[in-house]
């Protein structure tokens, strides 16, 4: 049996349906993530019970905003929706490349914006048992507020490029890379 910490390499690959034309098969998508979630520690992640108080924290702030949003269970059920959402929304190679160029550059602002925020108030995430309770040697509530938010989405853009990026090859015949698209004549 394959443990949580080996590559998707390490393990049978996830399988992407295919109808009898080689057509991608969108029911296997759910196979697809809970394979990332079982075998991929990157995606795994979400499911750290730290990462889990995190997305609770933040639905709760939503609510407290008035937001209206949908009220998951789970950190990996967001997950799952966000990235079956993602493929349905951004069905061609141009548009699913744009949507993970953007999760690319929200990740890396977030984790920019985590780093400056860990050092300025000398956190330690790792050691931390909860990434909420060591927040609180922040402050400024807004700063505090910002930084755990950036902390959801660097957990949650973490996850879903890495399964979008599997499926953007399998779907588009090519590694996704952000500065690789050329486009194609179906694109236009």
């Amino acid at each position: 049996m394959a443990s949580q910490t080996e590559t998707p390499d390490a393990v049978n690959a996830p399988v992407l349906g295919r109808d009898p034309y080689g057509n991608v098969d969108y029911d296997s998508l759910p196979d697809v993530i809970q394979w990332f979630l079982d075998y991929d520690e990157r995606v795994a992640i979400i499911k750290h019970p730290k990462v889990e108080e995190l997305f609770q924290w933040k639905q709760e702030q939503s609510r407290k905003a008035g937001e209206e949003v949908f009220n998951f269970n789970r950190a990996e059920d967001r997950l799952a929706i966000g990235i079956l959402q993602s493929v349905a929304h951004h069905p061609s190679e141009r548009e699913l490349h744009g949507w993970l160029s953007q999760l690319l550059n929200a990740l890396q602002q977030a984790q920019q914006r985590n780093e400056e925020v860990s050092s300025a108030y000398d956190l330690d995430m790792k050691a931390a048992p909860s990434i909420v309770a060591e927040s609180k040697k922040i402050p400024a509530a807004k700063t505090r507020e910002a930084f755990l938010i950036d902390c959801w989405l660097e957990s949650l853009c973490t996850a879903e490029i890495r399964v979008l990026g599997w499926l953007y090859r399998e779907f588009f015949g090519r590694a996704f890379h952000p500065d690789n698209f050329q486009h194609r004549e179906s694109d236009r």
